[in-house]
């Protein structure tokens, strides 16, 4: 997952950086769309340095909008989503990065006779450029530039919401971010279309606000807001997050009826995320975080939580070494 919203009802620092942002639990309880470094911070690792490690999330939500009707979810109980993957980011040069993630994802819901699913879901890449920095007044300006795909790594089933794992859409992103630096004190604002590829599922026909006689489904587009504001000094890095993804296109949930893979699915999220690299310990990188949806549409209330550990291997002292032994 790059910044897509997969499924879901349901500095420097710049050598020594690496943290998450936990994306999106979408009213599936499920997909949980991270990414390690990332690719919506203004953080970038220096040339040949690779970060990389694991990041665990976890989701629940035991009431969700159908429509823009907030309703308890007493058939399900509460729907979790628990995700854990490997991601890690690579230095081609200090101006540009290569970043992916793969998580494993399992869902389950406390109460009723729909079985949860499990396995790995998408498998997503972005390259983040940084053309610009720039002095500007008291601080320093930053510009970026970063382009993601995701593809589905496993053939798990899409049309099973509020359990589904994923939604199996091709994912194309394109995301302009700013950044302004103050001393230890930040902001940055992004702004991702995200373009989705049609999915099949398993029955030949379906109804949407129509009838359609096919196992095709169109997917509508998407884009995301997000903005973070904080401290970013040399062992912490604390920021408040607001976070705004909008489905263009789709349909409501009919009343009484399970979500569908192209239903509109909005949300608004606010949080907090952490990254603390202990001094005793030069290149290992703690991360967390926390969210909740203060707004939505289709999708699930939930409480999201995330963790994870990093370290940064500098790939350069290794070449060095193994010139040095020859």
């Amino acid at each position: 997952m790059f910044y897509q919203i997969k499924q879901t009802y349901l500095h420097t620092h710049i050598a020594y950086s690496c943290k998450l942002i936990l994306f999106i639990f979408l009213l599936s309880g499920s997909p949980l769309l991270i990414s390690a470094q990332t690719e919506n911070d203004a953080i970038m690792m220096g040339k040949n340095l690779f970060c990389t490690g694991i990041v665990y999330g976890n989701s629940n939500w035991n009431e969700y909008w159908e429509g823009t009707l907030k309703r308890e979810n007493a058939n399900l109980g509460t729907v979790s989503t628990n995700m854990i993957g490997p991601m890690g980011s690579l230095g081609v040069s200090s101006k540009l990065n290569v970043i992916f993630n793969l998580p494993y994802i399992k869902t389950q819901a406390s109460a009723g006779q729909l079985k949860g699913f499990k396995g790995m879901q998408d498998l997503s890449i972005w390259l983040k450029w940084k053309p610009v920095k720039k002095q500007i007044g008291k601080g320093t300006m930053s510009l970026f530039g970063i382009g993601g795909y995701s593809i589905p790594s496993s053939d798990y089933v899409s049309d099973y919401l509020p359990l589904s794992i994923g939604l199996r859409s091709r994912n194309l992103s394109l995301r302009g971010m700013a950044d302004y630096q103050v001393g230890v004190w930040t902001a940055t604002v992004s702004g991702t279309y995200v373009h989705r590829s049609n999915i099949e599922i398993d029955r030949s026909s379906y109804y949407t606000t129509e009838m359609h006689y096919s196992n095709e489904v169109y997917m509508p587009d998407a884009a995301q807001v997000n903005l973070r504001m904080g401290y970013r000094g040399k062992y912490w890095v604390v920021e408040a997050v607001a976070d705004n993804w909008t489905t263009l296109g789709g349909f409501d949930i009919t009343r009484n009826n399970m979500p569908f893979p192209s239903n509109r699915m909005n949300m608004t999220r606010t949080g907090i995320n952490m990254k603390y690299e202990p001094s005793y310990l030069k290149g290992l990188t703690l991360i967390g975080g926390a969210n909740t949806t203060i707004s939505g549409r289709n999708v699930g209330k939930s409480t999201n939580v995330q963790a994870g550990l990093f370290y940064i291997f500098n790939l350069s002292a290794k070449k060095s070494d193994k010139n040095q032994k020859k």
